[in-house]
């Protein structure tokens, strides 16, 4: 995974942080590699904020200190290069992201197809955020191309991010939701309910950045 790319440049004896601004479909993947991390390099500290790539763009605009930046897309690192504010030689595409419709309802069966969402068993249907959210984006992006985008306005929940999104169809709070397949897939989720695989030609390439922000050019440990 690219946190490998990101403390390319730390080494055991060197101490200090690294603050990162994560994309929330990293926070598990990321969270077990700083474990990983840690136990090579035990005197730096990567100091990890997962969120939409939307709100850290902005906060970065605003002067957040952040080292790294981890976008869900690409729109975000490049329009911060284009500010003068990240390091144009430091932009990598680190992941492409994929969508699912996720359910933990054993009485919807979600490899029918995104059309399932139309049935009256799902009153809830979970996106992030289309504002800021790429995910919501895309999730948004696959409805409107099956035709299901109107028809479903009463029963979208929007997440802050692609990680709150999950958390409400895990918590019950919505009987279906579109979210990440890196989430998933992971280990604290892999064992609930079921998946759908939304197909990529609904909805614009999920290509992920990453960028050395201007403040993480003056840190030797990014």
């Amino acid at each position: 995974m690219f946190i490998g790319c990101v403390v390319s440049s730390v080494y055991a004896q060197k101490t200090g942080t690294v603050a990162v601004a994560a994309a929330s479909d990293l926070v598990y993947c990321l969270e077990e590699l700083n474990a990983e991390f840690q136990k090579t390099h035990p005197h730096a500290v990567l100091k990890v904020s997962f969120g939409s790539s939307g709100n850290f763009f902005a906060q970065i605009q605003h002067g957040a200190p952040f080292d790294v930046f981890l976008s869900a897309d690409m729109k975000y690192p490049r329009e911060l290069i284009k500010a003068g504010l990240a390091d144009s030689s430091s932009l990598t595409m680190y992941a492409v992201g994929r969508i699912v419709l996720w359910t933990i309802k054993t009485d919807i069966d979600v490899a029918a197809g995104l059309q399932i969402v139309r049935s009256a068993q799902i009153k809830k249907l979970a996106i992030a955020n289309p504002e800021h959210a790429p995910y919501g984006r895309a999730a948004k992006a696959a409805l409107q191309h099956y035709n299901l985008w109107e028809s479903v306005q009463e029963k979208i929940v929007l997440g802050e991010n692609i990680a709150q999104t999950a958390q409400f169809v895990q918590t019950g709070n919505a009987e279906a939701g579109i979210v990440a397949l890196a989430l998933v897939l992971s280990p604290k989720l892999s064992r609930l309910g079921s998946f759908f695989e939304i197909p990529e030609t609904s909805h614009p390439r999920l290509e992920q950045g990453a960028v050395l922000t201007n403040i993480g050019k003056e840190n030797p440990l990014a």
